[in-house]
């Protein structure tokens, strides 16, 4: 393949595929504090893979290619600066990196390939750091370990590319001024790290599967990279825990789905209405693989439960015939586990098709946080579907309206047009 269009698609895909594993093993190499300078060594080496790859074609093996560039590159670097106090060589291996005797063989060891895994996770504690607050940790592993451009970050985020920045200089400051290292956190540590991790993979999941600062429902490619960091997690002794297999079934179950969640257009098609044909089996059960191995340790936690909720969607043959019994008592115990306005609607969603809608609508009026959920559109939407099911329309009319006003997704907003035009 030497066209131009094929040459940059696949540059395209590689450097999403291995820009994050260059950006950590280069960042152990030079240091935290020197982040941006692994970021421009990747930015180069795809930048000679483009102007290279159109005039010669694609190499054999192209990873292999732009590892052995990028490795090259880092040398440079290094000797450019071995007499500056830019870097810090004093500890481990990177000792070894001062003296030109021992320069390409330590570089060597540094890009093996169970060595640059170990880089990505610490890649991903660093971005994690307690220190950083969620929104640029979850800006700095799309950035770092995702190869997203600030231009991209501040699209999928509704933000501006300045916000964007501002929070890429602030976090870079801070590994800067605190002298973080890239390393796996103590076993004290480790566990908290490691739940700030998953909360970032799981938001950035979330964003994929129902954009809410994109017109588009769907974000395949946010769900794969969060898919891609959790099943990293999944692969390493250190993080082996319930929740980290947990939430890896928990994604698969929801990323089995895409395919009928949405039409041609764009269009939302709701539970339902979707076509289980369409539904990813095999990914379904890798899925149920993942929460078997969960099944482990004294904890059960919001990730098994909310896997365990999606199970009984992707396992059920029809809508009717989901075990909604069994998806209510789920709903319970996460509401006692992880309590949150969102979980308690669900739960209300579920309870309704067990009890009715008369019941349900008891249900709303016993929450105690219905001041605050009144700003939320799904509260209205889901008022708006009970009183639709007790034939109360102008309230469900009210309602679906409200719902409408409180959602900028068109896609959403959408479906709720589709419902009012129902109940005429």
């Amino acid at each position: 393949m030497t066209l131009s269009h094929d040459t940059d698609k696949l540059t395209e895909h590689l450097f999403r595929h291995e820009s994050g594993k260059m950006v950590s093993v280069l960042t152990n190499i030079f240091g935290v504090e020197n982040l941006e300078t692994a970021e421009d060594v990747v930015q180069q080496t795809f930048m000679d893979a483009i102007a290279v790859w159109k005039l010669k074609g694609i190499p054999e093996n192209p990873s292999a290619w732009l590892f052995r560039v990028a490795k090259n590159k880092a040398i440079d670097v290094i000797r450019r600066n071995k007499h500056s106090v830019r870097f810090d060589f004093s500890e481990g291996p990177r000792a070894l990196l001062t003296s030109e005797y021992t320069l390409s063989i330590t570089m060597d060891e540094l890009f093996k390939d169970e060595l640059i895994k170990d880089d990505q996770l610490k890649m991903m504690f660093a971005c994690c750091h307690p220190g950083i607050s969620s929104e640029s940790q979850i800006t700095l592993i799309l950035k770092t370990l995702c190869a997203f451009s600030t231009a991209e970050i501040a699209k999928a985020f509704l933000t501006t590319e300045d916000t964007v920045s501002k929070r890429l200089y602030r976090a870079k400051e801070f590994f800067r001024n605190e002298k973080v290292r890239l390393e796996i956190p103590s076993v004290e540590e480790l566990k908290n790290r490691t739940n700030s991790v998953l909360r970032a993979i799981y938001l950035l999941f979330n964003e994929g599967y129902n954009s809410t600062h994109s017109q588009e429902v769907i974000r395949e490619d946010l769900m794969d990279e969060a898919m891609m960091l959790c099943k990293l997690l999944a692969e390493n002794r250190y993080t082996q825990v319930p929740e980290v297999f947990a939430l890896t079934a928990l994604m698969c179950f929801h990323a089995a789905r895409s395919k009928s969640r949405t039409t041609v257009e764009g269009e939302i098609i709701l539970l339902p209405e979707q076509d289980r044909k369409k539904w990813n089996h095999p990914l379904i059960a890798e899925g149920n693989r993942y929460l078997n191995i969960a099944a482990f340790g004294d904890e059960i936690s919001s990730y098994h439960l909310e896997a365990a909720i999606a199970f009984e969607h992707c396992s059920a043959e029809t809508f009717d015939k989901t075990n909604w019994m069994r998806v209510l008592q789920l709903y319970e115990w996460l509401c006692r586990v992880a309590p949150s306005p969102v979980t308690e609607l669900n739960r209300i969603i579920a309870f309704m098709q067990v009890k009715g809608p008369a019941a349900a609508l008891k249900e709303v009026d016993l929450l105690e946080n219905k001041k605050s959920l009144k700003s939320y559109y799904l509260y209205h939407a889901l008022l708006g579907d009970i009183h639709s099911k007790l034939n109360n329309r102008a309230d469900a009319r009210s309602h679906f309206e409200s719902a409408i006003q409180l959602t900028k997704s068109r896609a959403e907003q959408k479906v709720l047009y589709h419902k009012i035009l129902a109940l005429a």
